[in-house]
């Protein structure tokens, strides 16, 4: 008899419970259920014992004595429900039902169940497993692929609404166990995907949990882009596009049943093509996709942008920014959240500049977060189509002039060398500067030839390159020779002569290690990374490719021409492969440092903490 009190599933049963313990005590039929209630909880093994401390028999003696207060809590022991474990979601709709109102009346009469509720109701957010045994050996754990999956999530978030209208403060105990529950980030992609599409839902009806949502889930994001770097990635997919093509041509000498092979890989087409190789990619590309997705449902109304939900959205994502990516070195991929809004409207886009530029000049900024903001206006002013050519004027007289007063302030002074980490910050400006005009010097020069060449002559490049500074040494060597080849075209200024000299100054350091000796020279001082470089991720590629300036081929005429000085009074139409690295030069000069050019505009793993013994001081000149 001690059962039903003590596993009360049915809300029914439990309020009839509560009913009858409260009137004991109220008469003599009372006393009489009680002592009925204490025989049975003599003869119910195992017996409990109660949180607060002490057995039943001791908690009913003293109710018998008068002293109510631990039987009171007895009492909502008895009856708490066993809410993690009831199988409710899959019953009927009248259950469901039920089970909902349920929810909504405890939490209401009795809070300590909140947390409990809101655990059970979270646990709900990834697909069940399904778990095969064979005597005591799990043989298959596996997603459970059920068709009523998204109908139960619907549930669980009505659930959470439910309680929200009992208990207000429902969003303020939600969100630590939300961070608790988040599946580990080498779970399956269905696993993942699940909650993160869940958390998305919750953001959108518990606004006040949007930042730290978000928070949470780039910053798992993260976790995931710093393991797959942008190498690896290309490696696999290199790999395995080999791998099937062998296995095809083979495989084609064999086929008996070729309509049928075909007809199958028609059908599973689509879903291959969008597939990743590299098992952490392809779980980052399933998360970053559906972020992206969730960010243009937040600010699209009906087709168009809704400035106020798209400002509401930017200051969240650019408070998350600074905390978690501006600090984060060579991230490959979660970044492109913010190059994705800020091609919503323009304005967006040029507050992020004007963000990152507050950055990078502020001196009370650690110098790697100045670097950082140097790196990211670079490389946005680069690669954002949606840029006007107005907007990268602004930023290219902005960065130029605060370089001129920086060398006012140095080139006369006791530190007036080249040294990293005095000058990082001024290093990193310097190359923001160099890569944007490689990638828009095209447009700079467009229209009318004579003024674009009388702006780029007023930016003074010249006295940028000769200072004692020298930021043609610590700039990447990729950067360095384009910046050369097309300044040196155009007439605005010479710098091979200093390429050369810090050629001779740049010498190797010989390592010794296991495999034998090896001479390391150090071509990437300021520890640089592009940080929107081409995005590989598939699915998330279809978001950011119409908005993104990829670098053009340049044809072997255009390789001819970049080699003399421009004679012609027109612009000659030029491709490059900047991120092959075909860097024109003169043909007079000496080489830069080989390996430099490909491996440094991938954001490779070599770029990541370059020992600085192999930094050599420049000797005096």
């Amino acid at each position: 008899m001690a059962a039903p009190l003590l596993h009360t599933r049915l809300p029914g049963d439990a309020a009839a419970s509560s009913s009858a313990v409260k009137k004991l005590g109220a008469s003599r039929t009372g006393i009489s259920n009680m002592r009925a209630l204490e025989n049975d909880f003599f003869n119910s093994p195992p017996r409990k014992t109660v949180r607060f401390g002490g057995t039943v028999t001791e908690v009913l003696l003293k109710y018998k004595k008068g002293e109510t207060n631990d039987f009171e809590l007895l009492k909502n022991q008895l009856l708490d429900p066993d809410i993690k474990r009831l199988p409710w979601l899959n019953r009927s709709q009248t259950v469901v039902e039920e089970y909902l109102a349920f929810l909504g009346n405890l939490v209401s009469a009795q809070t300590v169940f909140l947390r409990p509720c809101l655990s059970m109701i979270a646990s709900h957010f990834v697909p069940p497993r399904v778990i095969i045994k064979e005597g005591d050996v799990d043989v298959s754990d596996s997603d459970d692929e059920d068709d009523n999956l998204p109908a139960n999530f619907d549930t669980c978030h009505r659930a959470l609404q439910i309680i929200a209208r009992y208990v207000p403060s429902t969003p303020w105990f939600l969100m630590p166990i939300l961070v608790e529950k988040f599946p580990f980030v080498r779970k399956s992609e269905r696993t993942l995907e699940c909650y993160v599409h869940n958390l998305l839902r919750i953001s959108v009806y518990f606004p006040t949990l949007r930042h730290e949502i978000l928070e949470l889930i780039i910053e798992k994001l993260l976790k995931l882009d710093v393991n797959a770097s942008r190498q690896g990635i290309e490696d696999a997919e290199e790999t395995a596009t080999q791998t099937c093509g062998g296995t095809d041509s083979t495989e084609g000498l064999f086929n008996m049943d070729e309509d049928e092979e075909t007809e199958h890989e028609t059908k599973a087409g689509p879903e291959r093509l969008d597939q990743m190789v590299h098992p952490v990619a392809e779980r980052l590309d399933i998360l970053m996709s559906l972020v992206l997705s969730y960010m243009k449902d937040v600010c699209y109304v009906d087709g168009k942008v809704d400035n106020g939900k798209t400002k509401d959205l930017y200051r969240d994502l650019i408070n998350i920014f600074d905390k978690l990516l501006l600090p984060t070195h060579a991230s490959c991929h979660v970044q492109f959240f913010m190059f994705y809004l800020c091609s919503f409207k323009l304005g967006f886009a040029e507050a992020f500049l004007e963000h990152l530029w507050k950055k990078l000049q502020d001196p009370s900024n650690p110098a790697i977060i100045r670097q950082a903001a140097g790196n990211y206006i670079g490389s946005f002013l680069a690669r954002a189509k949606f840029i006007p050519l107005i907007t990268v004027k602004s930023c290219l007289d902005l960065l130029v002039n605060w370089l001129h007063i920086y060398l006012n302030n140095q080139d006369s002074g006791t530190k007036a060398f080249c040294d990293v980490a005095l000058h990082g910050p001024f290093y990193s400006a310097c190359q923001a500067v160099f890569y944007t005009f490689v990638f828009r010097h095209k447009q700079l020069l467009s229209g009318n030839l004579k003024e674009g060449l009388q702006y780029l002559q007023s930016l003074n490049f010249e006295r940028i390159v000769m200072s004692q500074l020298n930021p043609l040494k610590i700039c990447l060597p990729s950067v360095v020779n384009f910046f050369a080849a097309i300044t040196n075209k155009y007439q605005l200024v010479f710098c091979y002569t200093i390429i050369e000299r810090n050629n001779r100054q740049m010498l190797p350091v010989i390592r010794s290690t296991a495999g034998g000796d090896s001479v390391q020279i150090c071509t990437n001082p300021l520890d640089t990374f592009f940080p929107f470089d081409p995005c590989v991720l598939k699915r998330s590629k279809k978001f950011i490719d119409p908005i993104y300036q990829v670098w053009e081929d340049m044809s072997a005429e255009e390789l001819q021409e970049f080699k003399k000085p421009m004679k012609k009074d027109i612009v000659e139409d030029e491709d490059d492969d900047f991120l092959k690295g075909e860097v024109p030069q003169n043909d007079t000069v000496i080489g830069i440092t080989p390996s430099s050019f490909d491996t440094h505009f991938r954001s490779p793993s070599s770029s990541v903490g370059s020992p600085p013994v192999l930094y050599m001081q420049p000797s005096p000149l």
